[in-house]
């Protein structure tokens, strides 16, 4: 599921100053993720993205998290319950804290990231069982972590952009930058679980990555209306290529 993941939720803005307007608490999204074995798409997990505010001694931060699961009846060929979750600015879904713990057919991770932007730097904490290790690691300026950078997308003017058009971002994952590139292809009508919908179609591309390729492999399907909310989405990893479909959409902000 971490490659999964990778391809699907490598998309981000590069015009950090955008402020949020499509992205509320309360949101909840829910897909059905789907794998290809000997040639035919099996669904095997549910994947759930979901926002709410949470309130500090200093500020309310938006949080948002991405939880999944296989269906019972693929766990016991490879169980995943996966949680990736970033606590943001509600205005510019800046992240400021981000957690991810992985359990993948017995493999488990947990990462915690602190992010400092005015000195460019997160402190990342790694825990397996009771082995723990400790770094801080430089960052450029606008980079996000994997699951601020989906949303962050949602921010973006796609209205503006000629069909063709490409933008660079940078992710951090696994301790590392990752340089990253969409290509917006226009406008597509899909049909969906929760209607027809019209779509900003992108293209995710990278030529770092070992995970994710090419620029034509990798797509997502935006809802062209004012919350942009992914619809569809399909990868190609190293190991096979698979779908994400939307199931519901529930507490949508426009």
């Amino acid at each position: 599921m971490k490659h999964i993941l990778i391809a699907l939720l490598f998309l981000a803005t590069v015009t950090l100053q955008a402020q949020n307007n499509a992205v509320a608490a309360g949101e909840k999204l829910v897909y059905t993720a789907s794998y290809n074995m000997s040639g035919v798409l099996n669904d095997i997990a549910q994947v759930t993205l979901e926002t709410s505010n949470v309130k500090t001694s200093k500020a309310t931060l938006l949080h948002l998290k991405c939880k999944a699961v296989t269906y019972s009846k693929w766990d016991n060929f490879f169980k995943i319950r996966d949680l990736y979750e970033s606590y943001v600015n509600p205005k510019t879904l800046t992240p400021y804290l981000y957690k991810r713990d992985i359990n993948e057919g017995g493999y488990s991770k947990n990462m915690k990231y602190t992010f400092s932007h005015k000195t460019k730097t997160v402190k990342t904490v790694q825990t397996k069982g009771d082995w723990v290790e400790e770094k801080t690691v430089n960052i450029n300026s606008g980079t996000y972590d994997i699951v601020a950078t989906l949303y962050k997308i949602r921010l973006f003017d796609f209205e503006s952009m000629q069909v063709g058009a490409k933008k660079s971002f940078t992710v951090i994952f696994d301790r590392k930058e990752i340089n990253a590139q969409i290509t917006y292809l226009g406008k597509e009508t899909l049909s969906t679980a929760i209607g027809s919908k019209t779509c900003y179609k992108i293209a995710v591309g990278s030529s770092e990555s070992n995970v994710i390729k090419g620029n034509k492999d990798n797509m997502l399907w935006l809802t062209a209306d004012a919350n942009k909310i992914m619809v569809y989405g399909k990868f190609k990893i190293p190991v096979g290529n698979g779908e994400l479909k939307i199931k519901s959409a529930t507490g949508l902000k426009n």
